[in-house]
């Protein structure tokens, strides 16, 4: 590892500070270095707050070391005028003369500008360190400004013999499958992203409440599929917890492509990554419309012998955990 990948990498361990909270924003990772010693460093604040850049540099109590360091940046400082000014103008305004920068920024708004600003200002620019990982962070900034929609993680437990649910419950609760600790990683997940999405079907049979109750952190935004516009507000899907929007068929013709225009949706409303953790009907929708970006699959230690089948899907294995008695595998889709 070179010295340029030590320090972007550790850009990107700040940077996840502010996974959950810098939404829509990217989360950006800056560390200021001068004679191979951090001397500064910030993440993006929650939405609306400084930036990474910013907030690195605040940091720096002298600022005339500034002249002679360095700045590392997992992605291209902006160039425009947003909630605030452009970072690209306050680096120049301080004279840092070596850029070293993971990955382009190519929404359209910055794609190149940040960097040609800075060039243009005498600053020596490096470009593509680390630049695979630090688009990997970035995946859900770049989702949403490239694909234009939300990046679509698909959330699911089934039991040892296959099922996602048994054939008859007796009480409008959860069955659960999983283990509490399992249970609690899922809230940290939900804490992660920005909304999450159930059918009609899940309200209906399990009165969830989808917040991350079990974690600190923000609730996601609850988005609740009802076509007919028939559930009763006194489900727990509509309280005061969290915002809650329903999609019916005033929004989506709900005879076709359903999952392409749910990401209309939601990229209408500016949600640039959602957890899909609707029942196998909801999930395999998506997964027919190859909408997806991960997949999360809990196995649980118990069995069902019938009931409702998990989804049917294909996807890279890119990692598998054991929580107790429960098995966690990762997929992404190639």
């Amino acid at each position: 590892m070179n010295i340029h990948e030590k320090y972007i990498k550790r850009c990107i361990e700040i940077a996840k500070n502010g996974l959950g909270t810098t939404r829509p924003n990217p989360m950006v990772g800056c560390v200021i270095v001068l004679n191979n010693a951090i001397i500064g460093e910030g993440f993006t604040s929650k939405y609306g707050g400084a930036h990474a850049e910013v907030n690195a540099i605040n940091s720096v109590e002298d600022k005339s070391l500034l002249k002679k360091a360095t700045l590392y940046v997992t992605l291209e400082p902006c160039s425009h005028y947003g909630k605030t000014p452009p970072c690209s103008d306050l680096i120049i305004s301080h004279k840092i003369p070596n850029i070293v920068i993971g990955c382009i920024d190519d929404n359209e708004k910055v794609a190149g500008k940040g960097i040609e600003k800075l060039m243009n200002s005498g600053c020596h620019v490096t470009i593509g360190v680390l630049e695979k990982e630090c688009k990997e962070h970035h995946k859900r900034f770049f989702t949403y400004h490239n694909k234009k929609r939300s990046y679509i993680i698909l959330k699911w437990a089934e039991t040892a013999d296959g099922f996602i649910a048994p054939k008859t419950k007796n009480e409008q609760k959860p069955v659960w499958i999983t283990n509490e600790f399992s249970r609690q990683l899922v809230h940290k997940w939900r804490a992660e992203e920005q909304a999450i999405l159930v059918g009609v079907n899940t309200v209906l049979q399990d009165n969830p409440s989808l917040t991350a109750r079990d974690w600190t952190g923000e609730n996601p935004i609850r988005m609740v599929l009802d076509k007919d516009n028939s559930l009763s507000k006194s489900f727990n899907v509509f309280n005061n917890e969290a915002k809650t929007i329903a999609i019916n068929n005033n929004e989506i013709d709900f005879s076709r492509n359903i999952a392409q225009q749910i990401c209309s949706v939601l990229f209408e409303h500016e949600i640039t990554s959602v957890i899909i953790e609707g029942g196998t009907k909801t999930l395999q929708t998506f997964i027919d419309e190859n909408l997806w970006d991960e997949a999360r699959i809990f196995t649980g230690n118990c069995y069902f012998n019938e009931g409702v089948k998990s989804p049917t899907f294909s996807g890279k294995l890119v990692s598998e955990t054991k929580i107790k008695e429960d098995i966690l595998k990762i997929y992404t889709n190639d």
